[in-house]
């Protein structure tokens, strides 16, 4: 039941709503058994042939129940159900919230298709706490206990004999199916959770397994997932059945002893039997407020194991509690013994690094892939929490991450893009930016052939991976920030083509704080550092002139790089 107080907090917002709803709940519930009460007692009468003022008084409360039902029942609807949605809304952008801070790390955690099921699926089950998990239960105690002190002022025996129905149809039996409810509610939702992530895993790598060849061996795993979830679907189902038929059983031989008691009651004369067909109505309409108690058990597990899958994604965000950060010059950027490996991983990828970029500075950093530059950048922008990083003299971790994004110009090594069209894409960094200057970005990129119009497609699948780098650093092109932070943002781009483009990157950057992750070592010669890097350590800082000099890692690359790239071997 832990697992739902926050759910529990969130139904507090919408106090109002769900007052009414048990209000009209309880109207609708407590009239719908006076209604075939007086239907029992009118027909009884009738066949004695009283007067008939005495049956119009029986007909026009007849007609006065039936109106109140059926309009209690519709605001009970109405009511029930706008608390249901809102409470749904505001879970939604609660989990979001707390979601938010933790990407991207929280990829390195689960795979996006079981992310996926979790933030659509679990969050839509628990849509079903309140209509389906809270509300019967109250409604049936309160409509029982009104149903009860009426019909014990016809008779103690049948009311005890409620008692003993509501115990049993109530509780006992949702009780004991609820207990074994948990093994198949947490087996459904996991198989799901598979299923989903298999299914984006086909779709998002459908075309390499489709050159490898692979594409059936994927379907096929595919196909047994689908399985073994439609066969644990079709499990919980039998078992909702099986609850459902027991307490429907019950409620019946609730309603047999009731009519068997009163006859006897009515021989003995201790009732009269003009009220007997009053209590056999009154005992089937109640029973039918226990009808909700059937499926709740399946309701409930399910409610409580979404809301524990939620809360396992999120529950290590603490509220932060981040210092005003406004960057009025370029800063300067220090790393101070970090040392960091990625959640869910031993091997440390960066380990005990101290470097510092001076504000206003150009800075390469270089090294072997895998040694963690792209790390470091990434520490760099907050996406992962790491101690030791310093903006301007202040801890990474009293700055909020958007702070730093919204202050800086950032491109990755994968960057992505929306389908629409390149303007769409574009406006992601200035919403304000015109199509003069959009075309001015594109034209310093090299991309003058593409118009603002164009279509992109999703991840930007009709683009080749020069492309999609040059309309990256277009967007850069349309705001102006006192931080760039470059992840080789020109490896899939020509030689010629990159030095134009770092002409005009490093022409704008020029009174800004420039950091940039290359592989490359051509043209570092401007650069007032280069920062070396090896196997997760900094082994070498200096201009480019000091590490040609000290001939140690640096002069080491070049020689290879020099080696690999000369003018023979280019010309074969």
């Amino acid at each position: 039941m832990k697992e739902l107080m926050g759910i529990f907090r969130l139904m507090l917002h919408q106090k109002r709503d769900i007052v009414f709803s048990i209000f009209f709940g309880v109207l609708a519930g407590v009239t719908a058994v006076g209604l075939f009460a007086a239907s029992g007692f009118l027909i009884s009468k009738a066949a004695l042939l009283p007067p008939i003022q005495t049956l119009a008084v029986l007909i026009a409360l007849q007609k006065l129940s039936s109106l109140t039902r059926a309009a209690s029942r519709y605001a009970e609807r109405y009511y029930s159900h706008r608390a249901t949605f809102t409470i749904l809304s505001d879970l939604r952008t609660t989990f979001y919230k707390r979601l938010e801070p933790l990407a991207p790390g929280i990829f390195a955690k689960y795979r996006s298709g079981d992310l996926l099921a979790r933030i659509v699926g679990d969050v839509e089950s628990l849509q079903n706490t309140f209509l389906r998990v809270v509300y019967p239960p109250i409604i049936l105690v309160l409509v029982f206990l009104c149903t009860i002190f009426f019909v014990s002022f016809f008779s103690l025996s049948v009311a005890l004999v409620l008692v003993i129905g509501l115990l049993l149809t109530g509780f006992i039996i949702p009780g004991w199916f609820a207990y074994r409810e948990q093994r198949f509610a947490r087996s459904v939702r996991a198989r799901r959770g598979e299923l989903s992530t298999e299914v984006t895993e086909l779709f998002q790598g459908y075309r390499d397994l489709k050159i490898y060849q692979q594409l059936g061996n994927k379907e096929a795993e595919l196909n047994a997932v689908a399985a073994r979830y439609v066969a644990e679907e079709k499990r919980n189902g039998l078992h909702a059945v099986s609850n459902l038929a027991w307490n429907t059983l019950a409620t019946l031989i609730i309603s047999w002893i009731v009519l068997g008691l009163g006859a006897y009651l009515v021989a003995d004369g201790q009732l009269e039997g003009v009220f007997l067909a009053l209590l056999v109505m009154t005992s089937l309409t109640v029973f039918e407020n226990a009808a909700p108690m059937a499926i709740l058990p399946g309701f409930f597990e399910d409610s409580r194991h979404a809301a524990r899958r939620l809360d396992d994604v999120v529950e290590a965000t603490v509220e932060p509690n981040y210092r005003p950060f406004e960057l009025t010059r370029a800063p300067e950027l220090r790393a101070e013994q970090v040392t960091f490996a990625f959640p869910d991983q031993e091997r440390p990828v960066l380990r005990d690094v101290s470097v510092t970029f001076p504000a206003g500075s150009k800075t390469a950093i270089v090294g072997a892939s895998g040694s963690g530059k792209s790390t470091l950048l990434q520490l760099l922008l907050r996406m992962y929490p790491a101690d030791g990083i310093r903006i301007e003299g202040t801890p990474g971790q009293e700055i909020d991450p958007e702070a730093i994004w919204r202050q800086s110009n950032v491109v990755l090594q994968q960057n992505h893009f929306f389908y629409g069209t390149i303007r769409d894409n574009l406006q992601l960094a200035s919403s304000e930016a015109t199509d003069d200057q959009m075309t001015e970005a594109l034209n310093q990129v090299g991309l003058s052939l593409l118009a603002l119009d164009d279509r992109v497609l999703e991840k930007g699948e009709n683009l080749s991976g020069g492309e999609k780098q040059r309309l990256a650093i277009a967007r850069i092109f349309l705001r102006q920030a006192p931080l760039y932070l470059l992840d080789e943002p020109t490896s899939s781009v020509d030689a010629l083509t990159e030095q134009t483009i770092l002409q005009h990157l490093f022409a704008r950057a020029a009174d800004a704080t420039l950091l940039l992750v290359s592989h490359r070592l051509a043209g570092l010669e401007e650069m007032d550092q280069i920062v070396v890097m090896e196997q997760g350590q900094v082994v070498e800082v200096g201009t480019y002139a000091d590490l040609m000099a000290r001939q140690g890692a640096f002069y080491a690359l070049k020689q290879v790089e020099q080696s690999v790239f000369t003018p023979d071997q280019l010309v074969r």
